[in-house]
């Protein structure tokens, strides 16, 4: 008999268990399917979801969170119940179109295809909450640590009739708004900056409150207002507090140029109103493609915060 670490073996698989075995019996036929089921498999899914009813993404102590409903549906479909790591959070009432996520489980519990998987776990769950896609992804992969960027977009209906078809989607505004004003004051966000006078406070001191924005645009489709927020990371309700703001410059209560200020002042009690939390949607998650050597020196980094 020869004691042998399997990790030495040159197969794909990275066991760190030792066994009494002979050389010969480690490539046998009977040894390599025991290898595929002892081997963890990850699995990457996108979640759309309507966030009316649920007190936003994370599991809560009170209330229902969409992770939880999600978990459920797993847990139906396999003995381990694995837990969903997701790339972002969101607040309560606010939207998803591009949520990912991922969880793991034995080898041995995957007995269906990733499409099989995608209709299985939408037959166990509501309406309003539905798996897009499903894909198996590299054992390095974590949907929120190799998260480049995020995409928010923000619905305003700006008439004095709300359309009642998007009335769970977008903020009724009933005022006319002056749109050249809030897109003169919307490219003063982008870039690093300090977004403190635009989020809501925690239960705890932050690091830094300095993010980047890439993008934040207004377009109009009839009375239709779509604000695209894009950025490598956002503040509690910064979305929210971004929007308020600049539907605030559109009704006359700041000039455009107050934003410098806003910035400046690093208090939340001189820029504008956060806006209603259902006309918010997480648009899209980036990822960007990292060698190896990238993802295992990942570092831990912060847990994104709620829109």
């Amino acid at each position: 008999m020869t004691r042998l670490k399997l990790k030495k073996i040159e197969t794909p698989y990275v066991v760190s268990y030792n066994f009494e075995m002979k050389a010969s019996q480690i490539v046998s036929s009977n040894f390599v399917p025991l290898l595929l089921k002892m081997h963890p498999l990850k699995f990457k899914l996108t979640i759309a979801y309507d966030g009316t009813g649920y007190e936003g993404w994370q599991v809560q102590k009170t209330g229902t969170g969409v992770q939880e409903i999600v978990e459920t549906a797993l847990a139906k479909l396999f003995p381990s119940k694995p837990r969903l790591h997701s790339a972002s959070r969101t607040d309560t009432g606010v939207h998803a179109l591009d949520m990912v996520a991922h969880f793991e489980i034995p080898g041995a519990e995957a007995k269906m295809s990733v499409r099989q998987l995608t209709l299985a776990l939408n037959a166990w769950l509501p309406e309003d909450i539905r798996v897009l896609s499903a894909s198996r992804a590299p054992k390095e992969f974590h949907a929120r640590f190799d998260a480049a960027g995020k995409q928010y977009r923000y619905f305003v209906w700006n008439h004095p009739a709300m359309n009642p078809l998007i009335r769970h989607t977008a903020w009724h505004v009933t005022r006319p708004l002056n749109l050249k004003a809030m897109r003169t004051a919307a490219p003063l966000f982008v870039g690093r900056r300090d977004f403190k006078s635009f989020a809501a406070s925690r239960n705890y001191e932050m690091k830094s409150t300095v993010r980047r924005l890439t993008r934040c645009d207004i377009k109009k489709s009839g009375p239709q207002l779509t604000f695209i927020i894009e950025g490598d990371g956002f503040l509690y309700k910064m979305c929210r507090g971004i929007v308020g703001t600049l539907v605030q410059i559109g009704l006359g209560k700041f000039p455009a140029d107050e934003i410098r200020r806003m910035l400046a002042k690093k208090d939340r009690r001189v820029a504008g109103m956060t806006a209603p939390a259902q006309g918010l949607v997480l648009w899209k998650v980036f990822y960007n493609v990292l060698p190896a050597s990238r993802r295992k020196n990942r570092s831990a980094g912060r847990m994104p915060a709620a829109r």
